[in-house]
């Protein structure tokens, strides 16, 4: 099966969302998202893309991929896939890096499922009341790497640390 990587913002205690939102506003953040996932496939779940402000769907230089259980559903400028299995199938002869961006049900999907062999996650140095998490995952089957920490400052209301997690061995096998 083809891999993809996952790349997600969450708070102390996992949270990832709330009210089909974002909980926080860290422009460091939003443009390692960017410059991390340009030229690729991003894959989501429909609730995420709909999350997404209208002016900015779909996601501009990348292919937009939306998974959803509604087999009629057609999105202008998006492919759109009923299953994570589907959707990897798709793509298992290109060279497209492939990320999930979300939200917790997709992720939850790609974990269980294996198909994932990195993660870049920005962890956020506080709590926010989230009605949406990111799965528990093993710390003893990744290897980790700060790539990225940011302050608390005047643009950023909220310190947070990017790391790159890469699975270690054949823990997805």
């Amino acid at each position: 099966m083809r891999k993809a990587s996952i790349i997600v913002a969450m708070d102390a205690e996992n949270g990832i969302g709330k009210n089909n939102d974002l909980m926080w506003r860290l422009p460091n953040d939003m443009r390692f998202f960017k410059e991390k996932t340009s030229g690729s496939v991003v894959i989501m779940g429909r609730k995420n893309y709909d999350s997404i402000p209208e002016k900015y769907r779909p996601l501009s230089n990348r292919t937009n991929v939306i998974l959803s259980k509604n087999p009629q559903l057609k999105v202008a400028g998006c492919l759109v896939f009923n299953t994570l299995t589907e959707c990897l199938d798709h793509f298992q002869n290109t060279d497209e890096k492939l990320f999930i961006i979300g939200g917790g049900e997709i992720y939850r999907l790609a974990l269980q499922e294996k198909c994932i062999d990195e993660m870049y996650i920005s962890h956020v140095e506080s709590t926010f009341s989230a009605d949406v998490f990111f799965p528990e995952i093993n710390p003893i089957e990744w290897k980790t790497k700060v790539i990225l920490t940011q302050e608390k400052d005047d643009k950023h209301a909220h310190g947070f640390i990017t790391k790159q997690y890469s699975l270690i061995g054949d823990h997805n096998q």
